[in-house]
């Protein structure tokens, strides 16, 4: 229940709204502790600091499937997973993308210290040792042994840290993986983004990506009423929290394409 749990505090609110919908595309806008809230929380699942995690993808959007994109599965099913991140590759060198795609994060002196020294990373392990932390002391403080606390912050620790973390980090390289192989295409985007309904599902609506493609700044992903988005339904509810403004939905341009493309649809199979 934990490592459940992990999944969407830091993987939905610190990747895909924090680092991905906020950061990265700018797709609403909240005050200044909340943004830095999700931001920290995307910290916590160790995919690197806000600034090089918002230039890579920003890159990914400037040449999505093209020779530099930093993780296109064209080249394979492993590299658009993996393989980019454990070997080499001047299309992901994290200076150069930093310098273009991402200064206006550079310019911010919160996500400047978190990037200095990679003090990123050590808000990540303090993060895992604060869940062993509060294991320890539950324990502690309700009488059990020591034996017993140091049992059950193990466990906060593996199962809310490690297990957490790595389940993450897939769903969000199946997001760079699966959806530029497999699924369906809404929009005639120029790259090959897919709309898959597992990653979706899985990914509380990230799989929804080439209506991401079609519309990158729009805070909701999910475009059809059954396209199930809850990261979209999150938003929502900060919104009625009053927690974010100036949301961007899909924009007419894109809605547009989309029912033109179900009109030629439905009119070739007749």
């Amino acid at each position: 229940m934990v490592a459940l749990a992990g999944c969407y505090v830091f993987g939905t609110l610190g990747i895909n709204i924090g680092y991905h919908r906020l950061l990265t595309h700018r797709g609403f806008s909240s005050p200044r502790w909340v943004e830095r809230s999700l931001a920290i929380l995307g910290v916590c699942c160790m995919q690197e600091s806000p600034v090089v995690w918002v230039a890579l993808h920003r890159q990914h959007h400037h040449a999505a499937d093209q020779e530099r994109d930093p993780h296109s599965p064209l080249a394979s099913f492993l590299w658009g997973h993996i393989g980019w991140l454990m070997i080499r590759s001047d299309n992901a060198e994290n200076g150069p993308s930093k310098a273009r795609y991402a200064r206006d994060m550079e310019r911010d002196p919160f996500y400047a210290w978190l990037e200095a020294h990679e003090h990123w990373a050590v808000v990540a392990l303090l993060s895992w040792a604060a869940f062993f932390g509060v294991g320890f002391l539950t324990v502690t403080l309700a009488g059990g042994t020591t034996l017993d606390a140091i049992r059950f912050g193990s466990s906060l620790l593996v199962w809310g840290a490690a297990v957490r973390t790595v389940v993450v980090w897939h769903l969000t390289w199946s997001v760079n993986s699966v959806t530029h192989l497999w699924g369906y295409r809404t929009y005639d985007t120029p790259d090959d983004s897919r709309n898959n309904l597992l990653v979706a599902l899985l990914n509380n609506g990230e799989g929804w990506h080439n209506n991401h493609h079609a519309d990158s700044r729009s805070a909701r992903h999910g475009h059809a009423w059954w396209e199930l988005d809850v990261a979209w339904l999150t938003i929502r509810l900060f919104m009625s929290l009053g927690l974010a403004s100036n949301v961007y939905l899909p924009s007419r341009k894109a809605l547009a394409k989309r029912n033109a493309s179900r009109a030629h649809s439905i009119g070739s199979n007749a």
